[in-house]
């Protein structure tokens, strides 16, 4: 078959360092994340803090580094004091973003306690809707102040001594949306967000802030609202968030598979918003993304918050993914991963239940869903520097997006092992792609992983948990400096080439 893409694999050619933080994740009080998700006391397998341990097992296998915590809508109507102190004593509260009944058994230190067994730095978000200034400055000083005063004594007599020292914030969550709790327009959000940035700065200059961006690309004030929202806190904030979630819901499979054009033209947009508030500042600060919502939602079979009926710890939203799913979550890890150089923080939403790579049944088993096996194997291989990979192959038309590549790439070079991993996509769900691969001399190959099937459609259940899982790939040739393979159709692959005199981790 004659090759239909090439691509060159260059160490010298660097984009920017992987940061460790794009491989993050998402906990919020809504549906099952939290309670049967990650926190099942009486399981089976829980441990003495109620967490479920195969849980916590499923997410160092995925790799997570950040999770964003406790929302999410949930966030805009919440009060963190309700989630500290003895569990007998917490209030139980009306959670009006998901109608949700939410009993406070599990808050900021069960969190904390859960991040630290998971290995996962936390990423706290602070209420700017109901609340503002200085209830997110109480909160900065329960959770960071080492002793001394009320609330760091607080945290003590809760049996926390040492401070939680949580360095990432977010300054609020889509506070542009209607829907939120405390919904704001630009100048409103810019001007609490300054004046809460600016308090938190003078309490630790060092922690790293996020300002709210607009809650997704089609609202009418994308790129309007980050504007006037960076010109009120450029000097004091850290990133501004993106949010985004692709829909297979309409029957149009191929600009599905093309969803990381949107994404990739979303980060575009607003890094140019940014550099330019940044020249129109004199400021010579460079503003970094934080793509802290992200994900494959079929959000149209959801009918929106007023459709449900108050409840405990709903199933809700709790989509079962196929392998399509799978190939377009990596190649939004792809996307992520090329534009390393401005995005900063990445959390996949959510991590257990709720469109989530980790399934749980109250009491019963957890189990990999078919988007978790991309992230997982990225995050593992993708060490050193991004490198610009641009391969030269076909178009495949699309509805939405016009004419896309029918192979999306990126590669990774890590200079301690010398190790290449390229993370390939094949959006043609029509036949396989022929690639031809340059490589530096002396390589050779480690691993080719594939994750296919001849059913697109297919899924991982309780009952059958390893349905779709990534397996070795077939007909990879290495002949000098050039490689070949084909990529099957509607295909992620991952291929780690090292070289000749160096070993590989496993």
């Amino acid at each position: 078959m004659a090759p239909a893409a090439r691509l060159t694999l260059d160490p010298s050619f660097r984009i920017g360092p992987v940061e460790p933080r794009l491989f993050g994740s998402f906990v919020e009080h809504m549906g099952r994340s939290v309670y049967t998700g990650v926190f099942e006391p009486g399981h089976p397998l829980a441990d003495a803090d109620g967490f479920r341990a195969d849980v916590l097992e499923l997410t160092r296998e995925l790799g997570v580094t950040v999770v964003r915590y406790p929302g999410g809508n949930f966030v805009s109507n919440y009060r963190w004091e309700d989630g500290v102190g003895p569990v007998a004593d917490r209030p139980a509260r009306l959670d009006l973003a998901w109608r949700s009944r939410e009993d406070n058994s599990f808050g900021l230190n069960e969190f904390m306690t859960w991040a630290a067994k998971a290995g996962v730095e936390p990423m706290m978000a602070l209420n700017l809707g109901t609340r503002g200034v200085a209830e997110a400055l109480e909160l900065v000083e329960y959770a960071n102040y080492p002793g001394g005063t009320r609330l760091s004594e607080l945290r003590r007599a809760h049996g926390v001594d040492k401070p939680h020292d949580i360095r990432l914030w977010c300054l609020g969550n889509e506070l542009d949306g209607p829907w939120q709790m405390g919904h704001k327009t630009a100048g409103e959000y810019g001007r609490l967000a300054a004046e809460t940035a600016r308090a938190l700065k003078r309490f630790d200059p060092a922690l790293s802030l996020v300002a709210c961006g607009s809650s997704n690309s089609g609202m009418p004030t994308f790129g309007a609202w980050e504007a006037e929202v960076l010109e009120a806190t450029y000097d004091m904030v850290d990133y501004i968030s993106l949010h985004a979630y692709y829909d297979p819901s309409d029957g149009d499979a191929d600009s599905f598979l093309a969803s990381a054009a949107d994404m990739d033209h979303m980060i575009g947009s607003i890094v140019a918003t940014a550099d330019h508030v940044g020249a129109k500042l004199r400021d010579r600060k460079q503003i970094k993304l934080s793509f802290d919502e992200w994900n494959v939602w079929y959000q149209s079979r959801f009918h929106g918050e007023s459709s449900l009926e108050w409840s405990e710890h709903p199933r809700l939203i709790e989509d079962s993914y196929d392998v399509t799913d799978a190939v377009v979550v990596g190649s939004l890890l792809i996307t992520l991963l090329r534009n390393a150089d401005r995005v900063g923080v990445a959390c996949q939403a959510q991590l257990a239940n709720v469109i989530a790579p980790i399934m749980t049944e109250p009491g019963g088993p957890a189990w990999r869903q078919t988007i978790f096996h991309p992230f997982a194997l990225t995050a593992r291989y993708a060490r050193g520097e991004v490198l610009r990979v641009e391969p030269e192959c076909r178009t495949i038309s699309t509805a939405k997006y016009g004419e896309v590549p029918a192979i999306w790439a990126t590669a990774t070079h890590d200079p301690d092992s010398g190790e290449l991993t390229l993370f390939a996509v094949n959006r043609d769900r029509h036949g396989p792609c022929a690639m031809e691969i340059e490589l530096p001399a002396g390589t050779r190959v480690v691993e080719h992983l594939e994750l296919a099937d001849q059913d697109a459609s297919a899924r991982n259940t309780a009952s059958a948990p390893d349905r779709v899982v990534p397996r070795p790939g077939a007909g990879l040739a290495l002949d000098g400096r050039r490689a070949t393979l084909a990529l099957p159709p509607v295909s992620w692959t991952i291929v780690r080439f090292a070289p000749l005199t160096a070993r590989s981790a496993p």
